[in-house]
């Protein structure tokens, strides 16, 4: 049968189906083994369910509950069935929300209640906003008041949802204010006297850290705001945190990304020296493969696919399914035992992007195998409501315990982003992209 070597590894020819000489992705059928079927289901029935998830399941969820249609925004603090804890919102939520409105009218269905939605957040969210190099409030009132100061996470999440509100028509003056947003948090990321706080149990303060986390947020947002307008400042960031991540935070010892490292790039000499936070590994490395394929380089795109598919493999559980999303102790094997949508979600995104574009055997294996787990570990209907859980245990407690929050995105991302995927896919006659051509 022979052999063919891609992202570092040995496979059988018929494992990586798009890919030919030199690592050129080359337009041939993308199901020629898998009979045009992905996670057990036709490519259209996968595309039918996950549009019935979006529109029937998720999106009145959201606007039973979290939607605030009267002030803007989005009240999370609640239970999964809805039981509300507070009318409280977090920065946060409101830029994710944001974003998941704007693009879901960008992308999927110009509604005009989904363009209500957004414009009353990013209203909401600009009156927030806070002069000088300050972050916005992590937290206020349902009105507005601020309740608590900042950090760099929330400010991320609003220059995220900002710079895709900005791609309606009208309001491109909002990806000024994202723009503006990240190059604050990336000058005061960059400061001496960056906050730094302990990141595990019993472990020391890193003074003013270099986070995988927080490459992780620039980036999205840099190379979001990349692919609606050119600008050089923004490509230096995105450059930055390329950088950062594929040749400072991973770690070539054990073949896993730290999460911290000292404000110099240097490793600490300490625990954090063995701690990787695989969730966000496995999140921002598909957050690569769109920077590489925005940049059109196979080598990025490669590497990165070889580190994910290293991630998922050491995070997944055996016993019960899904990645865990913190090893807290490499050499000890200790991990966090908790399973959280969010992180089997993203590498659901990452799986599909590497089906879409390489036709991997084993990308549609792993797909099938999150597309199961979340299905079975998840599923609203099989807690006798319509929201899709977002925390539990490993053993799958029942759902009165999961965590008091209502995830207003990972999971409508993670269905938007399938959705165009296996809509290019059916365009292109279930034949791999070919944009390394």
């Amino acid at each position: 049968m022979g052999k063919l070597t891609i992202f570092g590894t040995t496979f059988e020819k018929n494992d990586f189906i798009g890919y030919g000489k030199d690592n050129e992705v080359e337009h041939q059928p993308l199901f020629a083994i898998k009979d045009e079927r992905l996670a057990d289901l036709s490519i259209k029935n996968l595309l039918d369910k996950y549009r019935v998830d979006l529109f029937d399941s998720y999106l009145p969820y959201l606007s039973k509950y979290a939607v605030d249609f009267e002030y803007g925004g989005f009240m999370c603090n609640a239970y999964p069935n809805g039981s509300r804890i507070d009318t409280n919102k977090r920065a946060w939520y409101e830029g994710r929300g944001l974003w998941v409105y704007s693009f879901l009218y960008n992308r999927i269905d110009k509604n005009p209640v989904y363009l209500d939605i957004a414009t009353k957040t990013a209203d909401f969210i600009l009156k927030l906003k806070p002069a000088g190099d300050v972050f916005f409030p992590s937290l206020y009132t349902r009105e507005g008041k601020s309740l608590s100061n900042g950090e760099i996470y929330g400010d991320l999440f609003l220059a995220l949802g900002l710079q895709e509100y900005s791609k309606i028509p009208g309001n491109e003056k909002c990806l000024d204010e994202a723009k503006d947003i990240l190059i604050k948090c990336m000058r005061m990321y960059d400061r001496p006297d960056y906050p730094g706080k302990p990141f595990l149990q019993n472990a020391p303060v890193i003074e003013a850290p270099r986070m995988l986390g927080h490459w992780m947020m620039m980036i999205r947002v840099a190379t979001q705001i990349l692919e609606f307008r050119s600008d050089p400042e923004i490509e230096t960031i995105a450059a930055r945190c390329v950088d950062a991540l594929m040749n400072h935070h991973y770690n070539y010892e054990y073949g896993l990304f730290n999460e911290v490292l000292n404000h110099d790039f240097s490793r600490p000499d300490n625990m954090y020296a063995q701690w990787s936070y695989t969730g966000h590994a496995i999140e921002v490395l598909w957050f690569l493969f769109e920077e590489a394929l925005r940049l059109k380089d196979v080598h990025l795109f490669n590497t990165s696919a070889e580190r994910f598919m290293r991630h998922v493999e050491v995070a997944w559980d055996s016993v019960f399914g899904g990645v865990f999303r913190s090893l807290d102790d490499v050499k000890k094997n200790l991990w966090t035992l908790d399973v959280v949508l969010l992180f089997q979600v993203e590498a659901l995104n990452g799986c599909m992007l590497l089906v879409e574009h390489t036709g991997s055997r084993w990308a549609c294996d792993w797909y099938a195998k999150f597309y199961n787990h979340i299905q079975s570990r998840y599923e609203p209907q099989k807690a006798g409501y319509s929201p899709w859980l977002c925390t539990g245990d490993r053993a799958n407690t029942p759902p009165e315990f999961s965590a008091p929050r209502i995830g207003n995105f990972h999971y409508p991302q993670s269905l938007m982003i399938n959705i165009l995927s296996l809509e290019r896919i059916i365009r292109r006659g279930g034949k791999v992209s070919n944009y390394f051509k």
